[in-house]
């Protein structure tokens, strides 16, 4: 299902992640694909308010969970600044889908990075 809005098209997710050798770009493309897969289903399930948008970002979050093991079986990790990154694009995304008020820390509560 292509990104229909058009700031989340345009958006260049996880640039910084890309930009830092630190980081396999192989493994960061799965966590663009996640922020992607969670813009589709916020299309598709249109969350009429933050209880249902939160629900959505906690699976997203749960995927992270889950390839925080690639990024270390990598050589890397989700640390300090790859955290702050990912909950900057958690952010965008809300505020893309008009949640201009989601609390940063509950879009991504449930991470164990």
């Amino acid at each position: 299902m292509p990104i229909t809005n058009q700031q989340v098209a345009g958006h260049a997710f996880l640039r910084q992640m890309y930009d830092d050798s630190y980081f396999p770009d192989h493994v960061v493309d799965q966590g663009k694909a996640i922020l992607l897969r969670l813009c589709e289903r916020i299309e598709a399930e249109q969350p009429s308010n933050l209880e249902s948008l939160y629900a959505l970002t906690q699976a997203a979050t749960g995927e992270f969970n889950l390839l925080d093991r690639e990024f270390v079986a990598a050589g890397s990790g989700i640390e300090t600044v790859a955290r702050e990154w990912i909950c900057d694009e958690f952010c965008f995304v809300a505020s893309a889908y008009g949640f201009m008020d989601a609390d940063a820390e509950e879009l991504t509560s449930g991470r164990d990075w």
